[in-house]
């Protein structure tokens, strides 16, 4: 209801509602209830009170289904042990994944049972609109199969308007305050990492969650490194390990400055004889960009580009110090104790903010730091849990 006679398509004017009543009254005298809430509370206690089970065990529960929807990579294992303590208290979780970056590489390697549903649409403005549109009505169907009580995302945009179309509370989960939300739907509950401030959402307060450290720190926890990613790999012990990501250039927060900073850095480190880089490429695109632009550094296994998806956990234990122009890695390297650089030249969030304040993090601003602020030291790789 609009109290202010200002225009907005969700209410609608205060007159209409005096009309309405007026005409309740009017039309329907002696028939109608004026009601207070807490006769609404006993009528529903007295008519349907045998209806409503008073077991509140797992097996009560057991009918609900939480939706998650996984959108990019760092969505697996953040999930995965999500999913787990879900399972345990009694919830069923259904899943749906898109076809981008290495969504489907990591969910099969993961062992997740998923329904895939949409792709990525480039960075076109415009078809990442259509692509919006289009991927929230194709998870229709699979919202009025499995009916869930919640929709949980980190970050998933169609999520968010299939949520809305379908009426399903949604909760989404976020980590970096600059992302561009949907402007017209708010999710029904958030969650972030407490260093994150409220007024980065438009919520109340009741409906927003805060949890103490960093996303990283729910599966970082309970990481047992692999070694057989060293063979799998051909890393090379002698060498100085250095793993790479690239800036997601097709990002709507992607900037120049990052691919930039990204190029300087290859090219400084490339020239060290002493390093073995292996890079993480989010796309096919990118990945044919480094094999042409080095293309002896990767004829010579300087360069090494891993032929299907990998647990970045496992590979970055086993470096020396992590490269990244994303968030997620970032974030793993520093909650592993691995020493982190990141290049990424946008709007700098809370979150890493925190970790460089903390030292766990150290931010590249320029080329100039790639020669005065990276430091190519060896570092001891013993696990101890």
């Amino acid at each position: 209801i609009s109290f202010n006679h200002k225009s907005h398509y969700e209410k609608y004017p205060l007159t209409y509602y005096k009309d309405f009543l007026s005409y309740i009254k009017t039309k329907y005298e002696g028939q109608y209830w004026n009601v207070l809430p807490r006769d609404i509370a006993r009528f529903w206690a007295a008519n349907y009170k045998s209806h409503i089970s008073s077991d509140n065990s797992a097996t009560a529960r057991k009918k609900q289904k939480i939706w998650i929807d996984l959108e990019n990579t760092p969505h697996i294992p953040f999930f995965k042990p999500i999913m787990n303590e879900l399972n345990k208290r009694g919830y069923e979780c259904v899943l749906t994944a898109r076809d981008a970056y290495q969504v489907i590489d990591m969910a099969d390697r993961f062992g997740l049972n998923y329904k895939r549903i949409g792709h990525h649409y480039g960075k076109n403005k415009i078809l990442k609109v259509l692509g919006l549109g289009i991927r929230s009505l194709e998870l229709m169907p699979f919202i009025m199969k499995h009916k869930p009580a919640l929709a949980i995302a980190h970050g998933s945009r169609t999520q968010l308007v299939a949520s809305r179309l379908s009426g399903i509370p949604s909760l989404t989960l976020y980590d970096y305050e600059f992302t561009q939300g949907l402007v017209i739907i708010n999710p029904t509950y958030v969650m972030a990492p407490e260093v994150i401030p409220n007024r980065s959402t438009n919520l109340p307060a009741d409906r927003v969650f805060k949890y103490p450290g960093i996303k990283e720190d729910v599966y970082v926890a309970s990481f047992v490194p692999d070694h057989s990613i060293k063979s799998d790999l051909k890393i090379n012990d002698r060498k100085l390990v250095i793993t790479i990501r690239p800036p997601a250039t097709e990002a709507h927060y992607f900037c120049q400055a990052s691919e930039d900073l990204f190029e300087a850095s290859m090219e400084f480190l490339r020239r060290k004889e002493e390093v073995q880089l292996i890079l993480l490429p989010r796309n096919k695109k990118q990945k044919e960009f480094i094999k042409e632009t080095w293309k002896s550094e990767t004829a010579s296994g300087i360069i090494i580009i891993p032929d299907q998806a990998v647990n970045g956990l496992d590979l970055m234990w086993y470096s020396d110090l992590v490269l990244s122009g994303g968030g997620t890695m970032n974030r793993e390297a520093a909650a592993l104790g691995v020493p982190v650089y990141s290049i990424f030249r946008g709007k700098i969030g809370a979150v890493d903010n925190y970790l460089s304040q903390k030292g766990r993090l150290v931010l590249l601003e320029g080329p100039d730091d790639v020669h005065t602020k990276l430091k190519l030291i060896k570092r001891d790789k013993t696990f101890s849990p």
